[in-house]
């Protein structure tokens, strides 16, 4: 994919306000922002057809879904207790 922002200047100047914390690219149709803040709560990725709607969403992105787990370190495992497997109590 070609990326010729030098003939586009409204890309050149969202990558221009908004590159601190947004990747900004776009296709014929589309308008896709990805953050550059791995710790960020929100949308990681935006895509909107709409320009004023993709601006609204730069400036206060939507909750992302889920749980970001990227930095998380991993997670302790603990042994079952007595009595109990992973999954629950023993049967019988």
């Amino acid at each position: 994919m070609k990326d010729d922002v030098g003939s586009d200047p409204l890309l050149r100047l969202l990558r221009h306000h908004y590159g601190e914390r947004w990747s900004i690219r776009r296709t014929a149709r589309l308008w896709i922002a990805t953050t550059m803040d791995d710790t960020a709560r929100h949308a990681p990725t935006l895509i909107e057809e709409d320009l004023e709607t993709f601006i609204r969403q730069l400036e206060n992105p939507p909750a992302g879904a889920g749980r970001a787990t990227a930095r998380q370190g991993p997670r302790e495992r603990t042994r079952p207790r007595n009595g109990t497997t992973e999954n629950g109590p023993l049967e019988g």
